[in-house]
């Protein structure tokens, strides 16, 4: 079973939103901007799929094709927000990126929580998942985003500091 058919097994409401073909991100434009290869699950997933909010909660940030530039621009601020954490001390010894093993976004929440990858490695299939919640809750997951969701919407694990009756049991799922 694919990756994104893992994913949509657990989030069945999502497939409502599959492309019929790939959505044809520009890959390069995204690597030029960032200067790093994002991760090959969250590449098909942008393929497959626009920006999807689940359960009016987490939002999902998939680069839409042509408007690559504005994906990164959300990175950039993220970044700069990071920053501002660290300098802060409420960072939890994480850095942002592109700094080596810098996070670098994929998600929000609407309630001021923040999904990122940690760019430890070389290669971005390696990447972990790391999750900032509103509270200072800080926790990070050996998997890459679309196993993290699978996992999280199966219930195989709860984030701290999340809202208690999330992720729900019949997710929704918008694009947005």
């Amino acid at each position: 079973m694919s990756v994104i058919a893992r994913l949509e097994s657990a989030i069945p409401a999502m497939v409502q939103f599959r492309a019929a073909q790939a959505r044809g991100v520009r890959w390069g434009v995204l690597r030029g901007e960032l200067g790093v290869e994002l991760p090959s699950d969250f590449r098909a997933l942008a393929e497959a799929y626009p920006a999807l909010e689940f359960e009016d909660f987490l939002r999902v940030e998939l680069p839409e094709p042509g408007k690559e530039s504005s994906f990164v621009t959300t990175h950039r601020q993220m970044a700069e927000i990071l920053d501002d954490w660290r300098q802060e001390g409420y960072a939890a010894g994480y850095i942002p990126f592109p700094e080596p093993g810098g996070l670098l976004l994929w998600g929000l929440s609407n309630q001021g929580d923040s999904f990122f990858w940690r760019t430890w490695s070389e290669s971005p299939d390696n990447w972990s998942v790391v999750v900032s919640g509103r509270n200072g809750d800080w926790s990070e997951y050996a998997i890459g985003v679309v196993d993290f969701l699978a996992a999280l919407y199966r219930k195989d694990f709860t984030i701290p500091g999340m809202p208690r009756n999330w992720p729900g049991d019949d997710p929704d799922v918008v694009a947005v």
